[in-house]
């Protein structure tokens, strides 16, 4: 790589940074697995943060499902210590055999780095993905028939498990990368799935190569996919705009007019609704659309980790119980992704709160509340609501009328407040 392309690499580098990163940023985590795109991108990262004065932490998740991830975690150590950055390994031990396997990685992926993220204080975490890894996304979505949301492919900027996730090389190709690591005499690992083409990522590598003498290389797609983002922009500004006439939050649950839901467009309706999904349960993808549509046409069913429940003139989601009955939290930090638990004024101290946990209220402990008339949700919410527990005692269960001067915080902002305008074109 010539040192004017390194520097154009760098500054194209650093607009994104200045486009999607926060103001107050202070603290970055890095997902760096080992190959080329995430070894850039510590480098990148590495000379940005330095001078705006960001601390940079760095997180390798190790799959377990090679024998050689754990060599390439190490790789990553030893370049990130050598890089003067903190390192940590973490672990994916949750993997049944059955199922898509790409994709329960990746949400555990996410899981993980998002639960370190939050333990070290990190404002955001940077991902790898490139100008690439945008084009093949979105054959991949061609090929199940996405519309306007799938099609949009990656942002370069999101938030979900409630934290918010960077992409800053969405528009530099994947071999731009590896020159500039050649330049600076880098290593980096080639993951051998990399050529398995059982994923479908692998096929839409191989074709985007057939395709590229028809004008459909990886560039044009990524235009694409750029393009299906500012669509997406605006259909969700109007989405933002109808929610505040038939939408409303109760104690972290969402209540829709059914009338005014059923009176809405096709998408804008699932628009709405898949983001409340998305919200709830802390998922950064949204339904399937056959599952989402059938959803709406039912009187109680669950979908995304959520309850749906209608009746003639409102539908309610809220959190499944099934999906929180094994959600464990200590008493400061977040459950769910979305509540915390605060203390009454003269709580007696650190020692007792030590001692307890977080979970999910159950139909044990709700039998253990008050009456009915105390309780600010229906039943079904209730069980899947943060309660306070000592072992198997029941401490507190603030939205089923057993406060004893704790309260249950939402974490999440209002999630459809419109911009002043029209998003402009993303990166």
């Amino acid at each position: 790589m010539s040192p004017e392309a390194g520097a154009s690499l760098i500054e194209a580098f650093e607009q994104a940074m200045s486009q999607i990163a926060p103001a107050s940023l202070r603290a970055l985590g890095l997902a760096v697995s080992g190959g080329g795109d995430s070894m850039a991108l510590m480098r990148l990262a590495q000379g940005w943060a330095g001078p705006r004065g960001v601390q940079l932490a760095v997180a390798t998740v190790d799959h377990g499902l090679r024998a050689e991830a754990a060599a390439e975690a190490a790789l990553v150590a030893k370049r990130a210590a050598a890089l003067g950055l903190p390192h940590q390994i973490l672990r994916w031990q949750g993997w049944s055999g059955s199922g898509n396997l790409q994709d329960a990685a990746r949400q555990a992926r996410k899981r993980l780095l998002s639960g370190w993220a939050r333990a070290g204080r990190l404002d955001a975490v940077v991902l790898g993905h490139t100008l690439d890894d945008q084009a093949e996304t979105l054959l991949m979505r061609l090929a199940r028939g996405s519309g306007v949301e799938g099609l949009a492919a990656m942002a370069p900027c999101d938030q979900s498990h409630g934290m918010l996730w960077l992409r800053p090389m969405l528009g530099v190709p994947r071999a731009a990368l590896r020159d500039y690591l050649r330049a600076l005499s880098e290593y980096w690992v080639e993951d051998p799935s990399n050529h398995d083409t059982g994923f479908d990522r692998i096929k839409a590598r191989q074709a985007l190569a057939h395709l590229a003498p028809l004008g459909l290389g990886a560039a044009r797609l990524a235009e694409t996919a750029d393009r299906m983002q500012q669509a997406r922009d605006s259909l969700d500004y109007l989405a933002a705009q109808s929610a505040a006439s038939g939408l409303r939050r109760e104690h972290g649950d969402y209540l829709f007019d059914a009338a005014f839901l059923d009176a809405l467009p096709t998408d804008t309706r699932n628009r709405l609704v898949a983001r409340v999904l998305c919200v709830i349960s802390g998922s950064g993808y949204r339904p399937r659309l056959r599952a989402l549509m059938d959803a709406l046409h039912a009187r109680r069913t669950t979908l995304h980790g959520c309850l749906m429940t209608r009746n003639a003139t409102t539908l309610r989601i809220t959190r499944e119980y099934n999906a929180v009955a094994s959600c464990r939290t200590p008493v400061g930090e977040q459950w769910d992704g979305r509540w915390r638990l605060t203390p009454p004024p003269d709580a007696s101290g650190a020692i007792e709160t030590a001692q307890m946990q977080i979970r999910a209220l159950g139909p044990d402990g709700l039998r253990h509340c008050g009456p009915k008339d105390d309780r600010l949700l229906p039943r079904a919410s209730l069980l899947a609501s943060p309660a306070l527990w000592h072992d198997d005692t029941l401490i507190a269960a603030p939205l089923a009328g057993l406060a004893r001067g704790w309260r249950a915080q939402p974490c999440e902002d209002w999630p459809f407040s419109p911009p002043a305008a029209i998003p402009a074109a993303r990166l």
